[in-house]
């Protein structure tokens, strides 16, 4: 629906064709380093990003000017666009940089030979510790795709509807081996995301629960109106815990030790 902000795996129409998961491209979001730049562009065009993140979660994407920015990062407008390109290209970075680390683990975690509720429990997690580790990277995801033009904005919303078939994928499995009662996978998959994709509103970092409460929590509820019958809870909660302490943690993006400040909450 790109008429309308686009939610993390928000679902196309129910009935629409789909296209199926496209592999992840690091050039969709990705800003070109020029050639001969040292060691240390890198790392600055990184912070660049992390400051731009905050500064439009705070105040929008339209109100963050070159100039605006370029005072927050203390550069004059020609450094910023040496390091950066155009603001359409934060906007890109930014949004690549919740997705990547949200597909690099759901990928796996869909392939890994396990029930479909553990997998989806997976899932669930992965979700929650992106969003609540970039909370400013998802204000910004969550309200401006509208600001992205052509293939940019096509590539992005290719990469939210991966996500999004995944978590029909594993519904569709659970409904197929009888752990579901039947049903419309599609509205499933909606009732799955919508349990998740406003905690960035009102998450507090320093309150008492984190992601992995979060998501045992959202879980509990969705899997007991889905389920066909009792399921066992603490045996799921401990496969579930075996499983993810075998991937990798969720690192915060790039630049995000500078400046840090605690994210505000609504």
């Amino acid at each position: 629906m790109l008429g309308a902000p686009v939610t993390i795996g928000h679902s196309r129409p129910h009935g629409a064709a789909s296209r199926g998961p496209a592999p992840y491209s690091r050039r969709h979001h990705a800003i070109a380093r020029p050639y001969g730049h040292a060691a240390g562009f890198e790392g600055r065009r990184a912070e660049i990003i992390d400051v731009a993140a905050r500064l439009m979660a705070e105040r929008g994407y339209r109100a963050v000017s070159m100039d605006v920015l370029g005072a927050a990062v203390g550069l004059g407008k020609g450094a910023l666009y040496h390091y950066i390109g155009s603001k359409e290209h934060i906007l890109v970075a930014i949004q690549g940089r919740v997705l990547e680390p949200l597909l690099q683990l759901s990928r796996p975690i869909a392939a890994v030979p396990a029930d479909p509720l553990v997998r989806l429990r997976l899932v669930s997690r992965a979700l929650l510790e992106v969003m609540l580790g970039r909370l400013e990277y998802v204000r910004v995801y969550e309200h401006d795709l509208r600001n992205l033009r052509g293939a940019n904005r096509t590539a992005l919303v290719r990469q939210r509807r991966e996500f999004e078939a995944i978590v029909t994928g594993l519904i569709t499995e659970a409904m197929g081996s009888g752990t579901f009662r039947p049903g419309d996978p599609h509205l499933a998959t909606l009732q799955f995301l919508n349990l998740h994709n406003r905690t960035y509103e009102w998450f507090d970092a320093r309150g008492p629960w984190d992601a992995a409460y979060l998501s045992e929590a959202y879980c509990r509820t969705l899997f007991g109106g889905l389920c066909a019958g009792a399921y066992d809870e603490a045996a799921l909660e401990e496969r579930v815990a075996q499983s993810w302490a075998t991937f990798p943690p969720v690192e915060p993006p790039p630049g995000r030790p500078v400046r840090p400040r605690r994210p505000r909450t609504r």
